[in-house]
């Protein structure tokens, strides 16, 4: 098990008023989170399955949603192993990295620098696209609502033994149906 944490700072190219970066302390810059940057803190250990969250290396796989499984934790490097896709089993290296949100929900731009990856044990409908998955568990909390989502979900897994689903209301009573927003026709083939 290892624990990496985070190099944050600000970029003071952006900042007038230099009261600001020293209100900005360390402690407060390791405490924010955002969509699209690495959390300060990452517990690791070897078999971790975690999800690349930029693009590094198209030609080798390593792309913002390549899934993963840690192989070796190094402190500079982390060495993995690819999980799905046509670079499946292929081992791979992924460094720290500088980082900002492409769109800061702060009135300063946040760089930090660290490995590029989330733990990963589930994946939202959307990250799922374009993935093929022997074995898929579908969790319904409430009704899918958008177009295209339940097909989306049903056709990443390779076969219908693959997949299981668990629908349930906002009482955690099970159900067997959800609403499906495009066609009844997809099932017909599952």
């Amino acid at each position: 098990m290892r624990d990496y944490y985070s190099s944050n700072t600000v970029d003071k190219s952006e900042i007038n008023d230099d009261t600001v970066v020293n209100i900005l302390t360390p402690e407060f810059l390791s405490s924010l989170r955002t969509s699209g940057l690495p959390t300060h803190h990452l517990k690791l250990k070897v078999g971790t399955p975690i999800m690349l969250m930029r693009n590094i290396d198209q030609s080798e796989g390593l792309c913002n949603g390549t899934r993963l499984i840690v192989t070796k934790l190094g402190t500079h490097v982390i060495e993995a192993s690819i999980i799905a896709g046509k670079n499946c089993g292929n081992q791979v290296y992924i460094p720290r990295m500088d980082m900002s949100p492409s769109q800061s929900p702060w009135p300063f731009k946040l760089n930090r620098r660290q490995f590029p990856i989330i733990v990963s044990y589930a994946m939202t409908i959307n990250k799922s696209q374009g993935q093929s998955l022997d074995t898929v568990g579908l969790y319904l909390p409430r009704d899918v609502f958008r177009h295209g989502q339940i097909y989306v979900a049903l056709s990443r897994v390779t076969t219908k033994q693959g997949i299981k689903i668990l629908i349930h209301d906002q009482h955690a009573k099970v159900k067997t149906t959800t609403t499906n927003v495009v066609y009844k026709e997809i099932f017909d083939n599952i």
